[in-house]
């Protein structure tokens, strides 16, 4: 088979967005509508996928950059087949060409492959979709055959051609050489003055060939942005997908309407997730996982069994199974806990390992640390791990009791079965099974009177 090259026209302003970002990195679920076209382009085993900018064409180059793409400008803004035009110099002559649109993200790659995988020398692919309101769209015009004769934009077609339903979504399929044999002779004679790609369809069908209409699963599918409400329309379509996703892997949602994913996320059996939960990057919720209402997980992995209790906010972290976590916990990045450790109110941890059976039940944060097993951290202590200038380590061994409103100086070590007394500043190691106390000595002053206010 022919090597496949992509087209992406992303050259547009966007006027009516009313912002001075470029539509095209307008963001769906977190990422810029283009980056979602090209990693579809890139799902497809696409040889070389082109871009076709023009407008905030430098801005929309640096913020993907780290795509591999190969950039094409439009100087000028003519129409789509202006824009097409500009990529024929880089398509060979044999190349399967996939035109989609920058400002279309939620195309399938189960679509696009009715497209490209039957195309041939007789035959190119057209996608179409079929509206209840097909105001605005052109209009998919069929022969008494049925076949596909032409696509007559709204502005320039009849009454009757404006009656038709089935509309065009601009996405086609098409092999490079009939398009260097085709777009250098479209015409801008119509309502809007421009070259448009459609064209190509009748300049097809005159010289007998098949033109081959597929339709998409979902309209969503196909449809395009130009203004915010549409921007929200299709974050909603897109976030329904993956809740059902979810849904059918073997998750529970509270309300599938009100769940945000922003990357990839991957669930067992019997999760269950609350209402008003966030999903971002990388997230592996194991079998029976529970995530309370208002959490957010970025990049992590959480093993079975465990619970999120409500507004917990967990990020870069690994935490094993049957683990407590909140609620209102937060969990900053490079934390591993094992399994069945506890991590509960208001309780910050940063870059820490905690050890299987370990608590910090209350109020305190905890960072650069490494805790052994069955470790119990009172209310209130602090890891002092930053002196101004570098972060330094506290190791606290298995089964030490730190009492409540204790901050532990680092570099400092507590050992195995160790007890410090609450309210004290360790500034020293204490060995296993010492107790350490380290607080000013109490003074009880008998006939203190309290200040009083002015009468």
């Amino acid at each position: 088979m022919s090597p496949l090259h992509v087209v992406i026209l992303a050259a547009g302003q966007g006027s009516r967005m009313k912002s001075s970002l470029p539509k095209v990195l307008h963001p769906i679920a977190g990422k810029a509508m283009l980056h979602h076209v090209i990693e579809t382009a890139m799902a497809l085993d696409a040889e070389r996928i082109h871009v076709v900018i023009g407008h905030g064409a430098d801005r929309v180059r640096e913020a993907s950059a780290a795509y591999p793409v190969n950039w094409v400008t439009q100087p000028e803004q003519l129409g789509t087949g202006h824009a097409v035009a500009q990529v024929l110099p880089h398509l060979p002559d044999n190349a399967r060409v996939l035109v989609l649109y920058g400002d279309v993200p939620l195309t399938r790659t189960q679509t696009l492959h009715q497209l490209t995988d039957t195309l041939d020398e007789r035959q190119l692919g057209l996608l179409t979709v079929t509206l209840d309101d097909p105001n605005g769209y052109g209009r998919i015009v069929r022969n008494r055959e049925g076949r596909v004769v032409a696509i007559v934009e709204h502005k320039d077609a009849t009454e009757a051609q404006r009656a038709i339903r089935e509309v065009n979504t601009g996405i086609l399929a098409v092999l490079a050489r009939h398009l260097k044999a085709w777009l250098p002779s479209l015409s801008n004679r119509n309502a809007q003055g421009e070259y448009y790609l459609t064209d190509i369809i009748g300049l097809a069908s005159a010289q007998g060939m098949t033109i081959r209409a597929a339709q998409p699963a979902t309209v969503s599918e196909v449809e395009g942005v130009n203004n915010r409400i549409q921007l929200a329309a299709l974050e909603r379509a897109y976030q329904r997908q993956q809740a059902e996703r979810l849904m059918l892997a073997g998750a529970t949602l509270a309300d599938p309407e009100r769940l945000d994913i922003r990357g990839e996320v991957t669930v067992g059996q019997d999760v269950v997730i609350d209402a008003n939960v966030l999903l971002e990057g990388e997230v592996v919720l194991e079998d029976g996982v529970q995530v309370g209402f208002g959490c957010v997980i970025r990049d992590s992995r959480i093993a079975r069994g465990t619970v999120l209790h409500p507004y917990s906010v967990i990020e870069s972290s690994e935490i094993g199974a049957h683990a407590q976590l909140g609620p209102f916990a937060r969990l900053r990045p490079g934390n591993r806990l094992a399994d069945n450790t506890k991590v509960g109110n208001f309780v910050e941890v940063k870059k820490s390992v905690v050890g299987e059976g370990s608590k910090i039940n209350h109020l305190s944060y905890v960072g650069d640390a490494r805790l052994g097993e069955k470790v119990n951290v009172g209310a209130g202590t602090i890891t002092c791990n930053y002196d101004g200038a570098n972060k330094h380590a506290t190791v606290i061994g298995d089964g030490a009791f730190i009492g409540s409103n204790t901050s532990l100086v680092a570099p400092v070590t507590v050992g195995e079965g160790a007890t410090v007394g609450a309210g004290s500043t360790i500034t020293r190691d204490v060995s296993d099974g010492e107790l350490a106390v380290a607080r000013g000595k109490q003074r009880n002053i008998s006939g203190w009177e309290r200040p009083k206010k002015p009468e």
